[in-house]
């Protein structure tokens, strides 16, 4: 038998729940055990959002898929000195897949508290991992001072230990030859958007038409534009956790942006009956589904014919790296830190100080110009 991976619409409690992971055997039988953990794990609201449901059935079916074509029961938990299910898996993941350790833990993760469940249900004699203790970055935030943890937590075995990987950006050359290559207007303006505003993908893909304004009518001599993202407003903006925040976009690429809108963009607003009300919008005239993913490959693309491994995130990771040199460069009163956190919406700080790392290799590259300036005079002289 195979093992087939699919959503259901239930109606569970009275109320529906659209696009439910469930496991079927090609002969359309449930996989009743991994369908009860999914039923149980998701509906207690473990997992917030929605969104991340299809990875927690992927993540299973993955996983059974495995054990299934090398023959493995799932039910094995004591093999003795023989390498664990998980141990297996893990291996395969990394060294025949090559997935990131991140990935590899997230779906990691999943199996572990389905073999909790499992375990809590009788159906397996034992777990098929172990905890352990490792050393962790201290808390630096407001409490550090009373963390008695000692740099250490305590974890299951096995997770695959994950390094610091830092976020990539794009430098001044690379995003030059990105915007260049985009010979599609409005591919061109998407990629700009992601690279002035910082917007996530599926905020660029849900972005309001009516928050694009004619600068030379807005209140204020200020240089930068205040904008409410609000889901709240009525407009079908998305943004993570469907939080309100402001950002700030410049005069100049409102205007841009407003230029785009009226000489541009109604080409293709003017296919699809009624219009929408989104400021991009696809080939057919209509807003872009699925969180913008289309977006994704398109970037990805263009990326490609110049020898750049772009996405949307890295836009963004673009943003965060180079607002955050410039405002510590121009000393102003501002806290850079706390305006790029607002204006990337992240919820902890801590996430931000990632960039204090990346700026670092922007002053490598910083002084190795400074240098090369300098021996080209010398060597002139």
């Amino acid at each position: 038998m195979e093992l087939i991976w699919a959503t259901k619409d239930l109606m569970i409690a009275g109320r529906p729940h659209l696009g439910f992971p469930i496991l079927l055997w090609d002969t359309m039988e449930s996989c009743v055990p991994a369908n009860q953990f999914i039923r149980h794990y998701l509906l207690r609201g473990k997992i917030g959002s929605r969104k991340s449901w299809p990875s927690i059935g992927r993540a299973l079916y993955d996983f059974f898929s495995f054990l299934q074509a090398h023959e493995l029961e799932w039910r094995d938990v004591d093999r003795g000195e023989a390498k664990t299910l998980l141990a297996g898996y893990r291996g395969y993941c990394m060294e025949e897949c090559k997935l990131a350790r991140s990935t590899t833990r997230q779906r990691l993760s999943y199996i572990c508290s389905f073999y909790e469940y499992a375990f809590k249900q009788g159906w397996v004699s034992k777990l098929p991992f172990e905890y352990e203790e490792r050393s962790a970055k201290r808390n630096s935030g407001f409490l550090a001072h009373v963390d008695a943890s000692g740099g250490k937590v305590v974890t299951k075995d096995v997770m695959p230990r994950l390094g610091r990987v830092l976020p990539k950006f794009l430098c001044m050359d690379e995003i030059r030859a990105l915007v260049s290559a985009a010979k599609n207007p409005h591919h061109r303006m998407m990629i700009r958007f992601g690279l002035q505003t910082g917007l996530r993908r599926e905020e660029i893909a849900t972005f309001p038409l009516a928050y694009v304004s004619d600068p030379d009518k807005v209140v204020g001599h200020t240089r930068n534009v205040r904008i409410c993202l609000d889901p709240e407003d009525g407009h079908g903006m998305q943004t993570k956790g469907s939080k309100p925040r402001d950002i700030y976009i410049s005069r100049r690429f409102l205007a841009e942006l407003y230029r785009y809108v009226v000489q541009v963009r109604g080409e293709r607003a003017s296919l699809c009956h009624p219009q929408h009300t989104q400021l991009f919008l696809n080939l057919w005239g209509e807003p872009f589904a699925d969180d913008g993913k289309r977006i994704h490959r398109i970037v990805q693309k263009i990326g490609k014919q110049v020898g750049i491994k772009a996405y949307p995130h890295m836009l963004r990771h673009t943003y965060a790296t180079h607002t955050l040199c410039n405002l510590q460069r121009s000393g102003g009163s501002i806290d850079p830190l706390v305006f790029l956190q607002r204006q990337l919406g992240h919820s902890s700080i801590q996430t931000t100080m990632v960039y204090l790392h990346l700026i670092c290799e922007l002053a490598d590259d910083a002084v190795l110009a400074y240098d090369e300036e300098l021996n080209q005079d010398w060597g002139a002289a």
